[in-house]
């Protein structure tokens, strides 16, 4: 079985917390949570109803179709 090939620089649609969203090209969670100004900031994140490890943030790849749910962790007291 040969490598996995992806296309990183097609435009692709996924589905960002229920709402349609284009990106101009494949791109990971880091990358994605970057482009949201989001990194460094304490989220979750769920790709197609299952969440993603903090710790495969970078190896995770968005791929067309894809529903992505960000969800920002808020402390109470």
């Amino acid at each position: 079985m040969g490598a996995l090939f992806v296309n990183r620089s097609c435009p692709m649609q996924i589905t960002l917390n229920g709402q349609p969203h284009t990106l101009a090209q494949a791109l990971s969670v880091a990358e994605l949570l970057t482009q949201l100004a989001l990194t460094g900031k304490r989220v979750a994140v769920e790709l197609n109803q299952e969440i993603v490890p903090r710790s495969a943030h970078a190896t995770t790849l968005l791929a067309d179709g894809d529903q992505v749910e960000v969800v920002h962790a808020i402390g109470g007291g």
